[in-house]
């Protein structure tokens, strides 16, 4: 059965699902948010692009504020006018791929991005 793209979830349904399923993204002003902290413009550039490509591809579009060592991701489906699935789903894609650190994972041949050289200093992870 499709989920109804439109149905919209009360603040307290809201802030349920983000505590159990996106604990690092929260209700505020109607939209749900994160912000993601950066070691440097670079860094910065990457997570909006990262963002973008994935918003892109699902066909809808958060607001974005940035600074040089911070992005702001805000959701919310404006053609319904509050919180719906397709901004939780967003989420979590968002949340798993700008968080994703190849480095930790067992058995991977990505070693990650090297955490002593502040030359590649990318995110600051959680």
């Amino acid at each position: 059965m499709a989920l109804d793209p439109k149905k919209t979830f009360t603040d307290k349904e809201v802030e349920e699902r983000l505590a159990a399923c996106l604990p690092q993204w929260k209700l505020q002003e109607g939209w749900i948010r994160r912000t993601y902290r950066t070691s440097s413009w670079k860094g910065t550039l990457m997570v909006i692009n990262a963002v973008g490509h994935l918003a892109e591809a699902a066909w809808h579009h958060p607001d974005i504020t940035a600074s040089y060592a911070w992005v702001e991701v805000r959701l919310m489906s404006h053609d319904a006018k509050g919180i719906t699935e397709r901004d939780f789903q967003l989420a979590k894609k968002i949340e798993e791929v700008v968080g994703w650190q190849p480095g930790t994972e067992a058995d991977s041949a990505l070693e990650g991005t090297p955490r002593g050289d502040l030359r590649f200093a990318y995110i600051k992870y959680d």
